[in-house]
């Protein structure tokens, strides 16, 4: 890990994390740093599809465009 000093606590479970997933220990790391990349994709996608779906306009427009979700079948249920 050239030019990064942690310290030794932490080393020690990065390693052991490394060694659990069988991985050499940069390897390790760069796939931690790949799955944060991921998650961080995902919630601002997220992010977006909650703020597009919550506008009336947007939603309207795009089932105006590509048809609006078929109503959900539900059973008769006994009171």
């Amino acid at each position: 890990m050239a030019g990064i000093e942690i310290d030794d606590t932490t080393a020690d479970m990065l390693q052991t994390l490394a060694d659990a997933a069988g991985l050499p220990l940069d390897a390790y790391l760069a796939q931690v740093a790949d799955e944060k990349r991921r998650e961080r994709a995902l919630a601002e996608g997220a992010e977006i599809f909650r703020r597009i779906t919550s506008d009336p306009d947007t939603v309207t427009a795009f089932d105006a465009e590509y048809g609006a979700p078929a109503a959900a079948q539900t059973a008769p249920r006994a009171a």
